[in-house]
């Protein structure tokens, strides 16, 4: 069987309905943990039990007197800075050894496991909770360099803005439908005979995330090829073949001055943009005194326009250009800090919400398809091309998530640290008006 599917030519495999839909699957599965760990439930659920565990919002962390949320950003971006030093080196391998999918795999089952131990995180045992938490980011942020990968490699060119958009509403769809049945249990424990000041209902809403994200990424790996491009067996260290494979394209991409401009462009603004996503609902929570439901209902928000955005400017770069929707959706993330930094009610953290959403889908979802259209079509290590892009991503995300800690460590106000961000969409934005997309396909 193995055999069969390694011979299947591109043709074959380039955009057959099962395998797009298998595919787009895997933002359903993994979408879960971006909005119920990272944005909407646990960040809130981790801010009330460490304050009621350490008396305040100065915790004990391996006896380390730190603020509770500096320190969750802090462990963001050590996570991130992990898959920054471990992706290229892993996704050579996963090329050179036919283990992309079994990469993938790995990190689906760390950070799901992660999940579930996250369902035992009460506050005291806090080391515990930032390890678990920790493991969680790693395991979404590595699955994501072998995901994306594939791309390219399942698709042509002309379909990547959709198909990437496609896989980006899925994830909102059913992060919703899974953050939803999480609300219900937190916002009415006693419905479930649960006592309304238990930890429970988070807890197992922790579990069913967990579990949600090992399950639905099943379809994924038993539809996807485990490696298009076959080669032949190889023999020798694995690891230095990887290096090896890394380095060559490397080699490559020094060549390539679009992609160059682009990483660029996508480093800066990146960093805004992620920082603003996985921080957020610690910004409500703190500076604007929402409670757990107000947060949840505000993600929901988020989640349900980001649907809509992510079409919206997938269809403005039909109509103009990749440059254009990205350019656009940067000068509204300028306006979403700034107004960040002013805003003092509810509903205008409401509306802060929606303009955020509109733009959250579509920004990644054009992000990863330009990309997609600058890697040669006809390369065999789409994973090792991806490994750059997807660092470059991770380590925007470790000096996006420090900055902003750094500035609530130094300042004592998150809102000094949302105004930082728009020097970081502000370069991005440079750097972007330097960015010409090619008009054939690059060659190396």
């Amino acid at each position: 069987m193995n055999l069969q599917a390694k011979s299947e030519s591109n043709e074959l495999i380039k955009d057959n309905p099962r395998i797009i839909n298998a595919w787009c699957s895997y933002d359903w599965a993994n979408s879960v943990y971006a909005l119920t760990i990272s944005s909407a439930i646990f960040p809130v659920y981790y801010n009330q039990v460490t304050r009621a565990a350490f008396d305040g919002n100065k915790v004990q962390f391996f006896g380390y007197s730190i603020e509770n949320t500096v320190l969750y950003s802090y462990s963001l971006s050590f996570s991130f800075l992990v898959i920054v030093l471990l992706s290229p080196i892993l996704s050579g391998i996963a090329d050179y050894g036919g283990w992309k999918k079994r990469m993938m795999k790995f990190f689906v089952y760390l950070g799901g496991g992660a999940c579930i131990a996250l369902s035992f995180f009460h506050g005291k045992n806090i080391e515990f909770g930032i390890i678990a938490s920790t493991l969680a980011s790693i395991g979404w942020a590595g699955s994501l360099v072998f995901y994306n990968s594939y791309l390219p490699e399942i698709t042509t060119p002309d379909r990547f803005d959709k198909i990437s958009a496609k896989g980006f509403a899925m994830g909102y769809i059913g992060s919703v439908i899974q953050l939803i049945f999480s609300l219900i249990i937190v916002l009415n424990p006693e419905f479930f005979g649960i006592d309304e000041k238990s930890k429970l209902p988070a807890q197992l809403s922790f579990l069913t995330v967990g579990i949600w994200w090992i399950v639905f990424a099943q379809i994924a790996f038993y539809y996807l090829p485990g490696n298009i491009h076959h080669r032949k067996p190889t023999k020798g260290h694995l690891l230095k073949k990887g290096y090896k494979e890394l380095y060559g394209v490397f080699n490559q991409v020094l060549k390539m001055e679009p992609i160059k401009r682009f990483l660029t462009a996508l480093f800066f603004y990146n960093a805004g943009v992620q920082t603003v996503m996985l921080l957020a609902a610690t910004f409500g929570e703190k500076e604007i005194k929402l409670d757990t439901g107000e947060l949840i209902m505000t993600v929901l928000i988020i989640q349900l326009v980001a649907i809509a955005g992510a079409y919206l400017f997938a269809r403005i770069s039909e109509l103009k250009s990749n440059k254009t929707s990205i350019l656009v959706m940067l000068v509204i993330w300028i306006g979403v800090c700034i107004y960040a930094y002013l805003l003092k009610t509810p509903i205008e953290f409401y509306v802060l919400a929606f303009f955020v959403g509109m733009v959250m889908g579509g920004i990644q979802s054009m992000s990863r398809s330009t990309f997609s259209k600058l890697v040669p079509q006809k390369t065999v290590d789409t994973t090792s091309f991806f490994s750059f892009y997807d660092v470059t991503e991770k380590l925007s995300i470790v000096l996006g998530t420090f900055v902003y800690g750094a500035m609530e460590h130094y300042t004592e106000s998150m809102r000094d640290g949302a105004l930082a961000l728009v020097a970081f969409f502000v370069v991005g934005l440079l750097f972007l008006l330097r960015f010409r997309m090619p008009a054939k396909e690059i060659t190396v």
